[in-house]
């Protein structure tokens, strides 16, 4: 099938056209020669053939069309995931250089889909690319969205507190990731349904792509190193002893946890370290996130009125210990204690 709508076809290959200059800039202008970089260079580059080709077999007469681009476009596809991965990879470790084992890796598939292109080449082997060989190409770029993915179970884990604020880079990979997971949905769609919506996804997620990056604060460090984990400059054994013992004492006295809405600043204030620190400290040295260190001390309280004081409802109780709702409070106490206040509760009532 092929359309000859002028509107549509501007609407589906503007994204191409400029998917092709930003690849080419990152490949060969870009003053910082990244690793970083360069995989976001050959992301674009295999994401733009990609949608290319699919621009190319909609648009062009049947009569018209070059099966050595279809191959073209399809080979590129093979690559889109392990080009993500390694974006995302070298973005999050800060990587100075490609890896060997990166190397290889990429040179594996990439001889995959040459030998299969010499082998079996699109022109003549149509059935065979279509009825196998997609498929293939799909299950691998599938997989690398899922390892990509994991890269980023860190930042997603940032996202999901509300006591670590993501930087405008980290917020960038997330985005990127998406985008790319959107453009593959799109393209299972597109398999069975329509076609054409691969290609519309790629300009419209190239387009908040571009809009996230003109738009965002501090977006000239988007394709600049992310600062180095925290907790790669460990807090002294000695200092976090002492900090902890400031902590813990600041809690039995004060009783900090009983207010609901506790913020990790105000802790750290009373202990004279900065957030940063007080956060890499409940990271590194308790394994703890600061709600959950909170959540821990206001069950310890529920619990002590819970066994010496029955005249409260557990309602009270649980506002006594300092959580913001009944239904916070109950579905903590079962997730830490196992039990529910009601069954804590009776369990020493009967004894």
């Amino acid at each position: 099938m092929s359309f000859n709508n002028p509107l549509l076809f501007f609407i589906c290959a503007i994204g191409v056209f400029n998917g092709f200059l930003v690849s080419f800039y990152f490949l060969f202008l870009s003053k910082q020669k990244r690793v970083q970089n360069l995989f976001f260079g050959l992301l674009v580059l295999m994401l733009s053939l990609r949608i290319g080709k699919s621009v190319y077999i909609i648009f062009t007469p049947v009569e018209e069309k070059d099966l050595l681009i279809p191959q073209l476009g399809l080979s590129a596809c093979f690559l889109i995931g392990v080009s993500l991965f390694y974006y995302l990879k070298s973005s999050v470790i800060n990587s100075k250089q490609v890896l060997n084992s990166w190397k290889i890796h990429f040179s594996i598939l990439f001889l995959i889909v040459l030998v299969v292109g010499v082998l079996k080449p699109y022109e003549s082997n149509v059935y065979f690319w279509h009825t196998y060989f997609i498929h293939f190409i799909y299950l691998v770029w599938g997989v690398y969205l899922f390892l990509s993915g994991y890269v980023l179970r860190y930042i997603f884990k940032k996202i999901a507190s509300n006591t670590q604020k993501c930087t405008t880079a980290e917020l960038w990979l997330v985005a990127v990731f998406i985008g790319n997971i959107l453009i593959f949905i799109a393209y299972m769609i597109g398999y069975f349904y329509l076609y054409l919506i691969g290609t519309i996804t790629f300009s419209v997620v190239f387009y908040a792509l571009l809009f996230f990056f003109l738009f965002k604060k501090n977006r000239e460090t988007i394709f600049q190193d992310i600062p180095e984990k925290y907790s790669a400059k460990k807090i002294h054994a000695k200092e976090a002893q002492f900090l902890i013992e400031q902590l813990n004492t600041l809690m039995q006295e004060k009783e900090l946890y009983k207010e609901s809405d506790i913020k990790l600043h105000y802790v750290a204030k009373n202990i004279h370290i900065s957030t940063h620190k007080l956060s890499q400290l409940l990271n590194d040295n308790l394994g703890k996130s600061f709600a959950s260190f909170i959540n821990d001390h206001r069950i310890e309280e529920a619990k002590r009125l819970l066994i010496s004081n029955n005249q409260f409802t557990l309602e009270t109780i649980g506002f006594e210990a300092g959580f913001s709702s009944k239904s916070n409070f109950y579905a903590t106490f079962k997730k830490v204690v196992g039990k529910t206040p009601s069954e804590f509760q009776k369990q020493f009532s009967q004894e």
